[in-house]
């Protein structure tokens, strides 16, 4: 794994339960704004989705984008991390 792909998933570790980010908004905390492919690639190598949540990236256009387990499944997930957060409030 690369150092930038370490840096992405150090980057998505910490994005809160329930709250989403954009590709882009990854790549430019990682210091390369115009690299959310590289993103969306580190994450697709995440081999811990359970503890770095990868489903918690989608595209700019509020779309989400690709996940390993499908697209219903990571719509599903961020629903159920929302209802979570309201909970726990």
């Amino acid at each position: 794994m690369t150092d930038f792909e370490k840096k992405v998933l150090r980057i998505v570790s910490e994005i809160p339960l329930g709250e989403t980010r954009s590709y882009k908004w990854v790549a430019t905390k990682a210091g390369s704004p115009k690299a959310y492919r590289a993103v969306a690639n580190a994450l697709h190598k995440n081999l811990f989705p359970i503890f770095i949540p990868c489903h918690r990236v989608i595209k700019s256009s509020k779309n989400a984008g690709g996940y390993a387990l499908g697209k219903t499944f990571k719509k599903d997930l961020i629903k159920l991390e929302k209802k979570i957060k309201d909970v726990i409030k």
